[in-house]
This record gives C-alpha cells, structure tokens and sequence, in this order.
C-alpha cells in the first residue's frame, strides 16, 4: 500500500505545524547568537559547513558505502548547481548583516517574502508555469503589507530601514534560489539531497571568504558558550533536521498543500521576536503581518479542483 496521501492527515499537519514554529524562530537564533559575539558572515559559513558534514553523515548512514561518491558523482547540474549556490549564499550575506539593523520579528516578515518572488520568477522563467490569478492577488495583498511594514519602520525613525531593505533582499534571493531550481531540468532530475548539497555546501567557500574580508574570524574568541550554542541550534535544528523532516513530507503528501501552511511562520516569528527579544510589535506591524501572511496562504494554496 502507498504511503502517498492526497490530503494532509493530522501527524502530517503537527509536524508540519512545528517545522513552521522552528522556521518562525530562526531569526530570533540569529539574533541572539549575533549578541553573544558571533558575527554574520562566520556565523552563517559556519552554520553551511556544519550542515553540509551532517548531510554527508546521513547520506551515508542512509545508503551504505558508495553513497557519498554516488551523490558526488557528475550529473550535468554543476553549473546550475553553482548558480544556487550563489544565490544561496548572497541570502545570507543580506540576512545575517540585516538582523543587525532591524528586529528579528521584522526580518521574518521581510524574509517571508520569497514565496511571491517565487510566483513572479517562475511566471517568468518556467514555461507551463504562469501565474494564477489568485497569486496575483496574494501578490497585491503581501505587498501591501510590505509596504505597511516599511511605513512602520520609517516612522519608528532610526536604522531599521537599512536591515529592512536587507533582509527583503535576502528574501529575494531564497525566492531566486527555488527559481533557479524550478526553471533547470538538470537540477529537477537529481536527488533533492544533491540540490541540498550544492546549495549548502556551495555557499561554503563564499560564506567564510567573506568573513575573511570582514576580519570576523579573531571576533570568534569573544563569543560566548550560549553563542555557539544557538550556532549549533541553527545547524542541526534548522539547516538539517528541518530541511530534510521538509523533504520527507514532501514525498508524503502533496506539495502545495504543504506550503499554504507556511503562512504561519511570520506569525510565529513576530510572536517570537515580542516573546524572546522583547521587542516592540505595533498596530502596523500586525495590519502587516496579516497582509503578508494572506498573501502567502493564496500563493502557496493548492489550485483549484479541475472539473471534467
């Protein structure tokens, strides 16, 4: 009998529930290992180098000897491959600075604006793909959220808006990450492992260049023991167990199902942010959240029945 199911169960609907409350709460993380003295740059290549070696581990663990030189192996995709990679890691390059400037429940918001760059790029880019128009309105109404968003910021006076401006870009790049995905055949063809490894392994190299340029690395003997700790949440929680407990839903149920649920990750990252961080969450802020969060579940909900 096939574990496929057309509809998403209840044990479905709870783990898909929690990886939204882990997701809601990584910038928070970020945040909090940026304060305890481990910088962006290095904090981020070091979380890729962390989650590419578990990657490697469980690909082994997983299919026995050999399975490590056969995901290695060539496959047509490199350059596609290394496009992702790229995108991958200016993601982070934008984000991790970001959280900086802005508060972490402001970054989700902005983060979580790659679902409808997504919509845009594969309207674009992927033949067969042209968007709906109930995309089109959730497009209208998260981008008028948006643009409550940065009203909030403005009049809050400040910096925020320079990490604002930031984390919408990184959110930008993740949506460019799943486009370039989405619009190769290459890429589409391999083991989503494989996709996983050229993204995570990929930005490696870019990541810890980058903090070398920055001077980052005599900042790692400051940082503090809960630093490394929220470091080490980041990379196993997140970047690992969270992507691949992803994978095996997506295999299990139907995919755009799964994402109208992610809707719910701004909101519990705003609710993380009030709780954690104490920072402060105006009227604006939640109109916008509301907007966002909308705009996300009509993007990502599964089309419509097709009648006969």
């Amino acid at each position: 009998m096939s574990s496929r199911r057309d509809q998403i169960d209840l044990p479905g609907g709870a783990v898909l529930v929690g990886l939204c409350l882990l997701w809601g709460i990584t910038q928070v993380s970020i945040k909090l290992a940026l304060h305890e003295g481990l910088p962006p740059f290095l904090q981020a290549g070091l979380r890729s180098t962390g989650s590419t070696i578990l990657l490697l581990a469980w690909v082994r663990l997983r299919g026995g000897r050999g399975a490590i030189a056969r995901l290695l192996a060539a496959d047509g995709a490199f350059w596609p491959g290394i496009l992702t990679a790229v995108l991958f890691a200016s993601e982070f390059l934008a984000m991790y600075p970001g959280l900086r400037l802005t508060t972490a429940s402001r970054a989700t918001l902005f983060i979580y604006t790659a679902p409808f760059w997504v919509a845009l790029g594969v309207h674009l880019l992927v033949p067969g793909e042209r968007m709906t128009l109930r995309q089109g309105l959730g497009l209208i109404f998260a981008f008028v959220g948006i643009g409550f968003a940065v009203g909030d910021g403005l009049l809050a006076g400040g910096g925020e808006w320079l990490g604002d401006a930031l984390t919408l870009l990184a959110g930008a790049f993740w949506g460019g990450t799943t486009v370039a995905v989405r619009a190769s055949p290459r890429l589409m063809a391999v083991a989503p492992e494989k996709v996983l490894l050229y993204q995570l392994g990929g930005s490696v190299p870019v990541l810890l260049l980058a903090g070398s340029l920055a001077g980052e690395w005599p900042q790692l003997a400051g940082a503090s023991l809960q630093g490394w700790g929220w470091l080490g949440y980041q990379t196993l929680v997140i970047a690992f167990f969270s992507y691949l407990t992803w994978y095996w839903l997506i295999g299990r149920y139907p995919a755009g199902r799964l994402a109208a649920f992610t809707f719910l990750v701004p909101v519990f990252g705003l609710a993380a942010g009030a709780l954690v961080l104490n920072e402060p969450v105006s009227a604006l802020l939640v109109v916008a959240l509301l907007f966002v969060a909308f705009g996300i579940r009509l993007v990502n909900g599964p089309a419509p029945a097709k009648t006969a």
